[in-house]
């Protein structure tokens, strides 16, 4: 029996060295770490339960049968993160170039598959060179394999990717259908297409980094929410944003206490307004100062900087907050910030997360651009994700909220279930100064008239209390009581009970 059990301790030594400590010290020389390195920096210490260690390809191909290594590229298992369940993969870039065959493909079907049975997250750590050439369409079957369970699993567990190498070819497409994506600056890059081919093809010039670095995906693309600087610092910031998910859409995310103190008025969110109805301000703020302890996890912060998007706490329970930022663009809804916010807003309701919405927005973005890009099409993403939903949803309105863009942003008649504005609001079709211009054509050219019409139309209908009237506003709040109203009403629907009619799935305007 001790021979047979010291022959098990030398396989699993030989299959935790992967490719070997050259490859290794490979990895570590490009600022990288291991693939099981990084498992044991995200879970838990001594959480992680290992599966299929020994599994190797099957290939027999172009002299592969002489290069099986245990693993096959990739480390699979589950573990904790703060005491909470959670699957894993981690491609090895030491092995064969982490790229997938058909085993590899079959180790993480497993756990996709377990973490489905159990409700848990699912992580993925993505460094690999793509498809095992040698397996041909084999390895082609087995990404297909993955993308089938990433699809299935979506809105039923949470699911998470971390590119920390490399990402390309048909290996993207997992990574985008999960429900977020973090990058590492200068080592990680995901393209359909490499620069090779980009240059062949329309013969441009561009490196990967440019074509496919974290810059490119968190500034212009969009595809990820959040770049950082190295392995260890992803690591770190994934498990802390593991806390605001729940483990699957039939539980509820982790509760924290709370000190009481933080009910106490906030006085500064009193003069937050300017006086200059055309002046900015900072969103941000006002969401730090009713966030339990100013925590605010934001996600794609780089990207569509005229919206805000990502989770807080408010009296212990995690928040969605969607919210104008009017230090951009004026807080104007376009295309990247209306699809931004729209996949926000349906990862909430898939996962029985309150969405906050805080309003600053004077109309969806104008100009040839827009409307050439298919503005009509990528507006109604956001509102119909909102009419959609169906998790408490309860709104705030600060400054203002004109025409159609009030309408989208969870008002009232898109089922929001408490709606509150500032004194400073202002509900209309349209700001007072187009309003006039077109309502009183004929006083257009004395500026005198003009000014003291709009003022008329200011005090008549650039305020909270029309919509009031009428029930569109459930009450006008005052500013230093913001959080306390938003905690009173999140917890008067707590338990909120509404269906959608049963449908196989709407048609999004995609």
């Amino acid at each position: 029996m001790q021979d047979i059990i010291e022959q098990l301790e030398q396989k699993r030594a030989l299959a935790k060295l992967g490719g070997g400590l050259k490859r290794i010290e490979a990895q570590h020389q490009k600022g990288k770490l291991t693939a099981r390195e990084r498992i044991e920096i995200l879970l838990d210490d001594d959480s992680f339960e290992e599966w299929d260690i020994f599994v190797e390809h099957r290939c027999t191909d172009f002299g592969m049968e002489d290069k099986a290594i245990p693993g096959d590229g990739v480390v699979t298992g589950y573990g904790t993160i703060n005491g909470r369940l959670v699957f894993v993969y981690s491609q090895d870039f030491t092995v064969f170039g982490g790229s997938l065959s058909e085993a590899h493909a079959e180790k993480i079907c497993k756990v996709v598959d377990q973490a489905m049975k159990v409700g848990a997250p699912v992580i993925g750590i993505s460094d690999s060179g793509g498809a095992r050439i040698q397996e041909g369409v084999a390895s082609l079957g087995g990404y297909a394999e993955v993308f089938q369970r990433n699809v299935m699993a979506s809105g039923v567990i949470p699911q998470l990717s971390l590119i920390m190498g490399p990402c390309a070819g048909g290996a993207v497409y997992s990574p985008a259908i999960t429900d977020f994506i973090f990058m590492v600056e200068d080592s990680s890059y995901m393209f359909v297409t490499g620069p090779d081919v980009v240059k062949t093809v329309t013969h441009e010039e561009v490196t990967a980094e440019d074509l496919g670095g974290a810059a490119t995906h968190t500034q212009k693309s969009g595809v990820a929410d959040m770049a950082f600087e190295n392995d260890v610092q992803a690591l770190l910031m994934t498990r802390r944003f593991f806390n605001f998910l729940p483990s699957s859409n039939r539980e509820g995310a982790p509760f924290r206490e709370t000190a009481e103190t933080q009910d106490l008025p906030e006085m500064s969110l009193d003069t937050l307004i300017p006086s200059n109805p055309n002046q900015p301000y900072d969103m941000k703020e006002l969401i730090t100062k009713i966030v339990d302890e100013g925590d605010f996890f934001e996600l794609k912060p780089d990207y569509a900087k005229n919206i805000i998007v990502g989770f807080g706490r408010m009296k212990g329970s995690t928040v969605g907050f969607v919210a104008n930022q009017p230090m951009v663009l004026a807080g104007c809804l376009d295309i990247n910030a209306s699809i931004k916010g729209a996949r926000f807003v349906r990862f909430c309701d898939a996962f029985n997360i309150p969405v906050v919405t805080l309003i600053d927005v004077p109309g969806f973005m104008p100009g040839t651009s827009q409307e050439y890009g298919g503005i009509i099409t990528h507006g109604a993403k956001l509102l119909y994700a909102y009419a959609e939903c169906t998790v408490p949803k309860v709104t705030l309105i600060t400054r203002k909220a004109y025409g159609g863009a009030y309408d989208v942003m969870a008002s009232k008649h898109l089922r929001g279930d408490v709606n509150l504005a500032w004194p400073s609001a202002e509900i209309a079709v349209m700001g007072p100064k187009g309003a006039v211009e077109i309502i009183f054509r004929e006083d257009a050219k004395d500026p005198e008239k003009l000014e003291e019409r709009t003022e008329e139309y200011r005090s008549k209908f650039a305020t909270p209390f029309v919509a009031g009237r009428r029930g569109y506003i459930d009450d006008v709040i005052f500013p230093h009581n913001t959080r306390k109203r938003l905690c009173r009403s999140l917890a008067m629907l707590q338990n909120k009970d509404l269906e959608n009619p049963w449908k196989k799935h709407g048609n999004i305007p995609l």
